[in-house]
């Protein structure tokens, strides 16, 4: 009997235009034995509302290098809130600055994952988390 893989969505924010780090890490999460739904460049917060509804992921992340994620992830919140999606592991990585870390755990962001972070400690994150 095969078990259901764990679903992950990853998404690029906002005008954000830097997906090595993104790519890196869904490249990661795929070898771990995760299912990835990747939208690419430049998502609105709806946009990434609706993919995570319609995909039905566990997991919904954010790779940000732009510096806009606080602003960013208040919006989102309350999408999800509103489409019923905020029982789902919501986490964030990429250029997160010390100070928009507390912000964006006060927000409800599960994971922070700061540039630099080892991959592993993403996956093992969410195999914690999700299983």
């Amino acid at each position: 009997m095969n078990a259901r893989r764990i679903r992950v969505l990853i998404a690029k924010p906002g005008l954000d235009g830097h997906d090595r780090g993104a790519k890196v890490v869904v490249r990661a999460l795929i070898d771990a034995g995760f299912e990835v739904i990747y939208t690419g460049l430049r998502q609105a917060p709806a946009a990434v509302a609706q993919v995570a509804l319609e995909e039905d992921v566990d997991v919904i992340g954010l790779s940000s290098m732009a510096g806009s994620h606080v602003p960013y992830c208040q919006r989102l919140k309350e999408l999800l809130i509103e489409k019923g999606l905020d029982d789902k592991l919501w986490i964030i990585g990429g250029s997160i600055p010390a100070p928009d870390q507390e912000a964006l755990k006060e927000l409800g962001l599960d994971g922070i994952f700061p540039a630099g972070s080892r991959l592993e400690e993403i996956v093992d994150f969410i195999n914690e988390k999700c299983t």
